[in-house]
């Protein structure tokens, strides 16, 4: 069995490669998609709010949640059917 003897410039060569295929995968994915299911962290993110005003979302009905396994997930969808239903138009132009 004949070996073949790899240098430094074939793993730079296969890095770069590795590299643009990965940037070539990021480009590809659709901008602004939303999984799915949230988690608490995700919203907080997304809405740019603190946990407790998460928890106030929750405890007065707000947003809607599901707790599974001591994981609460939020339902995409549903986050911005509440965003769209609290929307504030101003008429004041």
């Amino acid at each position: 069995m004949p070996t073949s003897i790899i240098t430094t410039d074939d793993l730079q060569d296969f890095k770069i490669e590795l590299l643009e295929d990965i940037k070539q995968l990021l480009n590809e994915q659709k901008p602004g998609r939303i999984k799915k299911y949230l988690k608490s962290s995700e919203v907080m993110d997304y809405l740019q709010i603190s946990p407790g005003t998460l928890q106030n979302l929750r405890v007065n009905g707000t947003l809607p949640y599901t707790k599974i396994g001591g994981i609460i997930y939020y339902d995409a969808a549903e986050i911005q059917k509440v965003m769209e239903d609290n929307r504030v138009l101003n008429l004041d132009l």
